[in-house]
């Protein structure tokens, strides 16, 4: 499996990713391959303000539904619409597909998250 080193991960499966002044997040590899063919992405609730750790979408494959996590504090601005109609696009390409998109309270939490090579010895 590649872990890119263009974001950050969570002990949780979630990386991040900065776009402009939000941050892009999804899920792993290691993460969509332990769940299978996901058949739901969802659940996401555009100007939630969530705080580190809470529950921000709802992950459900044909063995497991699972909640996707708050990466760091802030809101969250954006869904990926896409996935309403092809939630497989994140078994076919997780690095490519985000979930959601989250506006931080302070983007230089993102800095506490595991680098790739962290999140690679964790996994």
């Amino acid at each position: 499996m590649s872990f890119p080193s263009d974001r950050k991960y969570t002990a949780s499966h979630e990386w991040v990713k900065a776009d402009g002044d939000v941050f892009q997040v999804g899920i792993t590899d290691d993460a969509q391959d332990q769940l299978g063919d996901l058949v739901y992405v969802g659940d996401v609730t555009v100007g939630a303000k969530l705080a580190a750790g809470d529950t921000a979408a709802v992950v459900e494959s044909v063995k497991a539904a699972s909640d996707i996590y708050a990466p760091i504090a802030g809101e969250v601005v954006a869904f990926n619409e896409a996935l309403n109609d092809q939630p497989a696009l994140i078994n076919d390409a997780p690095y490519d597909n985000w979930i959601f998109k989250i506006r931080p309270n302070n983007a230089a939490d993102v800095d506490a998250l595991l680098d790739a090579a962290g999140y690679e010895a964790q996994v």
